[in-house]
C-alpha cells in the first residue's frame, strides 16, 4: 500500500467515484457536471447563476387612482357635501337639516351632472316587472328575495341602479396631491 503507484490509482479511483457521484447527483447530466465545476472555479460566473437562482422582488402595488377621490372633493367644493357628512347632524333640528339638503342635494346634483354622465342600469321605475335574462351581469344586477333555479327571473324592480357611462373630469395638474378632498383654509391677519 506504500507504493506510489497505488497511492495514485487510488487517488483517481477516489476522484472517478466522486466526479461520478457527482454526475448521478446532477441528474446524469455530464454537461452539469462541468457547470457545477465552473461555478466552483469562475467567481462572476457564480455570481450570474446565482442572480438566475434569486426570485425577483415582488412588484410593488400599484398606487391607488385618485379618480374617486376627485369626484368627492368636487362635491365637497361645488356644495360643500364632505362638509355636511362628516358633521354631527345630532346636534341640529330636522329644520336645520332639512334646510341644509336642501341647499346641498341641487349643488351636488349639478356637480354630478357636470362631471359625470350617469344612465339607470334599468329602464323600468320602482316596483316595475322585470325579467332578468339569462347571462346578466351580476356586478350589474343584484338579485334578493327567494333566489333559485336558473334564469330568467321574474321580479320587481326595487332600485334601478346607476352607472357611470362618461367621465368628463380634467386630469390633475402635476404636483397637486389628487388625494386631498378640500385644502385647509387659513386666513392670515
Amino acid at each position: 500500500m506504500d507504493h506510489p503507484l497505488v497511492i495514485v490509482l487510488l487517488t483517481l479511483l477516489g476522484v472517478a467515484v466522486v466526479a461520478l457521484g457527482a454526475l448521478f447527483a446532477l441528474g446524469g447530466n455530464p454537461a452539469r457536471l462541468g457547470l457545477a465545476l465552473r461555478v466552483l472555479r469562475d467567481a462572476p460566473f457564480a455570481d450570474k447563476v446565482q442572480a438566475l437562482d434569486t426570485p425577483p422582488p415582488p412588484p410593488t402595488p400599484p398606487k391607488p387612482s385618485g379618480l374617486p377621490v376627485r369626484i368627492l372633493a368636487l362635491l365637497q367644493r361645488e356644495s360643500r357635501l364632505i362638509d355636511f357628512l362628516l358633521d354631527n347632524v345630532q346636534n341640529y333640528s330636522d329644520d336645520q337639516i332639512g334646510a341644509a339638503v336642501r341647499d346641498i342635494q341641487p349643488k351636488a346634483q349639478a356637480a354630478l351632472k357636470k362631471y359625470l354622465v350617469i344612465e339607470q342600469l334599468l329602464p323600468q321605475n320602482e316596483n316595475d316587472a322585470v325579467e332578468v335574462p339569462p347571462g346578466f351581469d351580476p356586478s350589474a344586477i343584484q338579485l334578493s328575495g327567494n333566489v333559485s333555479g336558473q334564469p330568467p327571473f321574474k321580479g320587481s324592480v326595487r332600485h334601478p341602479g346607476w352607472r357611470v357611462k362618461e367621465i368628463k373630469l380634467q386630469a390633475t395638474p402635476t404636483g397637486q396631491d389628487e388625494f386631498v378632498l378640500a385644502p385647509a383654509e387659513v386666513e392670515l391677519p
